[in-house]
């Protein structure tokens, strides 16, 4: 590799590496001014409850749904649910809750689909 794409390539991973502590802050990977991440029961009841549940969208709790699956809905939405962006649910936030979502029992209060 030539020795000015070697340098180009350097300066790049340096700037990079001087964004990623401003980018962990705001999306809640750890970052040191990052907000303690909100309870998975907390994000459910006052976002996914909204729709899910209230025959909006389909009951997802009780389903032992995979996490991965959980996560990759949240990012990337389908049909009527938008996609939620990382300032929305950071990364440690949508972990916990597909966790929690996966384990979850049934609610008996909860109907729809």
């Amino acid at each position: 590799m030539p020795l000015r794409a070697v340098m180009a390539a350097a300066g790049l991973a340096g700037i990079v590496a001087l964004a990623m502590p401003a980018y962990s802050a705001t999306v809640g990977d750890g970052g040191a001014n990052a907000p303690a991440p909100r309870e998975p029961e907390r994000i459910y009841r006052t976002t996914c409850g909204y729709c899910h549940g209230h025959n909006i969208g389909p009951i997802i709790r009780g389903r032992a749904l995979p996490p991965e699956a959980i996560e990759a809905m949240v990012r990337s939405g389908n049909g009527a649910m938008p996609a939620f962006k990382p300032t929305e649910i950071t990364h440690v936030e949508l972990a916990a809750l597909a966790r929690w979502i996966s384990t979850s029992k049934a609610d008996p209060k909860e109907h729809g689909q």
